[in-house]
């Protein structure tokens, strides 16, 4: 079982660069994030043309995640079992978290999959990074009231933590920054020790291995990224881990690409082999 997690930065624009990807990797099961959609717009009928069913929580011009699975979907919960708030703020994103559309659960062939899309704080020490502590204090909530780590749950999606200083590029140019702060560090930590294992870690400890390079000053050519995409697994499933990998190659070519690169672990058995590019 082929279990995936993509940042597609606007399922609309990327939809054909989903729909290669899908054909080249084969995953199971998809688990997207920032897809900027209403449900209503989400293009399930062209996820079913290619074999998938797809599960989306959205809300339109920003966040929204979804699921795609091949291998049957059931059990879905959205925002931690809750109703989106009535935003206060419509016209700011990433300042209120629960009524932002960024958390989908779902059961494919007996394996929990939860796809989140954290805040990205912005600022250390403003509103929105305040924000994105509560929705991860959240989001720990959630697990130990609603899930189990004893069982089959894969925790995946875009988390904007770098959770140690081989997950960037140059720890002193992002040190003061989002995303490497000891706060946010620690909320990541959290999860995994609730029950949780970096599934691409258990495989690749080598540094210099990004989820995500920023568009600008040919930062993807020289390498200069952030691991901040995670499939953080329970134990049952971390036992069952085979291979895992973050696929290079999708950031590259046209159509534009999302600014992240998806991430892949195969259970119990190797899925369809691709060239991730990370060897050139």
């Amino acid at each position: 079982m082929r279990i995936a997690t993509w940042n597609v930065n606007s399922l609309r624009a990327r939809l054909e660069k989903v729909t290669w990807w899908l054909a080249r990797a084969r995953p199971d099961v998809l688990m997207m994030q920032e897809t900027k959609l209403a449900d209503a717009d989400a293009p399930a009928d062209v996820f079913k043309n290619v074999g998938y069913e797809l599960v989306h929580h959205g809300e339109g011009r920003w966040n929204g995640v979804a699921i795609a699975s091949r291998v049957g979907i059931g059990d879905v919960v959205t925002n931690f079992g809750e109703p989106l708030r009535p935003p206060k703020t419509p016209d700011v994103s990433d300042d209120e978290p629960l009524a932002e559309a960024r958390m989908v659960a779902a059961v494919c062939r007996g394996v929990r999959v939860v796809s989140v899309y954290a805040p990205n704080g912005r600022v250390v020490g403003s509103p929105f990074y305040q924000a994105k502590l509560a929705w991860f204090e959240r989001l720990a909530r959630w697990l130990a009231d609603a899930a189990d780590s004893k069982q089959a749950l894969v925790l995946g999606g875009d988390f904007n933590v770098a959770p140690s200083d081989d997950d960037v590029w140059d720890p002193a140019a992002c040190h003061g920054g989002t995303h490497v702060s000891e706060p946010e560090r620690s909320a990541f930590t959290r999860l995994c020790e609730w029950g949780l294992v970096d599934a691409y870690r258990r495989h690749h400890r080598e540094p210099g291995r990004y989820t995500w390079w920023d568009y600008r000053a040919g930062n993807f050519h020289k390498n200069f990224g952030m691991r901040i995409d995670h499939l953080l697994v329970t134990t049952q499933v971390a036992e069952r881990t085979v291979w895992a990998e973050i696929d290079r190659e999708a950031r590259k070519g046209k159509p534009v690409p999302s600014d992240h690169a998806p991430l892949v672990v195969d259970l119990d058995e190797p899925g369809s082999t691709f060239d991730a590019g990370w060897k050139s």
